[in-house]
């Protein structure tokens, strides 16, 4: 029997990391959107505050949110203040969206093993921002790069695990 859960994360543009996560053993679904922001109902042109971000549902009996923070950190920057590639803003920060105290240990110790190991230009400047509303984002970027295989992305598998 599936045991469902969510995980909420940002790392630069929302097209990459779905792209990426939506094919990981124990992923059910992908969603693109809008997390931690300042404004009801974002969009694309209207997010301020808001970071590009990934609703992932996952089954807890094929893979964990440390598995899940594992292959984050292999596939964007996670030393860069508001950057990924050549976007730039907080829409485009590295951040967790914390919903339980679990998450928040769970995220606390992949960071500090993701620190030790010396693989990323500097420290890990990831946020763990508590969780308070996912805003899918409209119809045309979800999939995205399933619709335009050649479009433009900024993540790829970097490093072999860290776990």
């Amino acid at each position: 029997m599936e045991n469902l859960k969510k995980a909420y994360l940002a790392g630069g543009c929302f097209w990459g990391m779905e792209e990426l996560f939506r094919v990981r053993p124990g992923v059910r679904d992908t969603e693109v959107g809008y997390l931690g922001g300042t404004n009801e109902n974002p969009t694309y042109r209207n997010h301020p505050q808001h970071a590009e971000g990934l609703e992932i549902t996952y089954d807890a009996n094929e893979t964990s949110y440390r598995e899940l923070l594992d292959y984050f950190y292999r596939i964007h920057d996670p030393s860069t203040v508001d950057r990924q590639g050549n976007d730039r803003g907080s829409s485009y920060r590295s951040a967790l969206f914390i919903q339980d105290e679990q998450e928040r240990e769970d995220a606390q110790e992949v960071i500090s093993i993701v620190d030790g190991s010396g693989l990323w230009p500097g420290k890990v400047v990831t946020t763990l921002e508590p969780f308070t509303k996912f805003w899918p984002a409209e119809d045309n970027h979800q999939d995205y790069l399933v619709k335009f295989p050649h479009g433009y992305t900024c993540h790829f598998e970097r490093h072999g695990t860290f776990l």
